[in-house]
């Protein structure tokens, strides 16, 4: 059995066994129970009663947290000449196409998002191998993939962010820090959560949302009360 150390213990203890807490509660709690000495990231894990096998099932979106999540992404965009002011002035981290698509190539991910334009989708294409294990593949989807780059690189950095459900059903998603003010962390969960309530697949049977837990990293769970939320 694996041992508990001093701060996991004193965490736990702050957790009754079998409650649920209102939204309002757990957002507080979660500050309370985070040990890290940086500021760690506060988490929800949705479980949804589907089959994500199926895909008729399948759950994925993008959603705006109110509050950002408290992350700084960088953003690299490979566009046409002709974006690359558009870009740069809406914030974006790197901007180019051909001298990126080459450092791809030799091993470069240093990114948290890539956005791209359909126009030059045959370049970025080639990196699908590099992209696709890192989550950094850019999807018409989720809005990374467009002639609107200005406003895509806008939205990523006041807090846009895309997420999907795992093959056990469950979505997973930061939505800020422990240093969040608990309204603020309340303000992100309800605006995720809400997402992923309307996105309902028209095949999913049963109950839709099966529990809702907060944690921060390397803390423990905190069940909520969905009637809160």
């Amino acid at each position: 059995m694996t041992k508990l150390t001093k701060n996991k213990k004193i965490a736990l203890e702050k957790i009754e066994i079998g409650k649920e807490y209102t939204l309002e509660e757990a957002a507080s709690l979660v500050k309370e129970i985070s040990t890290t000495k940086f500021d760690a990231s506060v988490d929800v894990n949705v479980r949804l009663g589907i089959d994500p096998r199926k895909s008729n099932q399948m759950v994925r979106g993008i959603v705006t947290l109110p509050h950002g999540t408290g992350k700084v992404f960088k953003v690299l965009v490979l566009c046409t000449p002709d974006k690359e002011e558009e870009a740069k002035a809406a914030g974006a981290d790197y901007v180019g196409l051909d001298e990126y698509v080459d450092k791809i190539k030799k091993g470069w991910t240093d990114v948290d998002v890539i956005i791209t334009m359909p126009p030059v989708m045959a370049k970025v294409g080639q990196l699908g191998r590099i992209l696709g294990p890192r989550g950094l593949m850019p999807n018409p989807k989720t809005g990374t993939v467009t002639m609107e780059v200005g406003k895509a690189v806008e939205e990523v950095k006041k807090g846009k962010i895309d997420f999907k459900v795992d093959k056990y059903g469950i979505i997973h998603s930061a939505v800020g820090k422990v240093s969040f003010e608990p309204k603020k962390l309340v303000d992100n969960v309800q605006e995720f959560v809400g997402m992923v309530n309307k996105l309902k697949p028209a095949a999913a049977k049963g109950t839709y949302m099966l529990s809702v837990y907060l944690s921060s990293t390397m803390s423990p769970g905190i069940k909520i009360d969905m009637k809160s939320i």
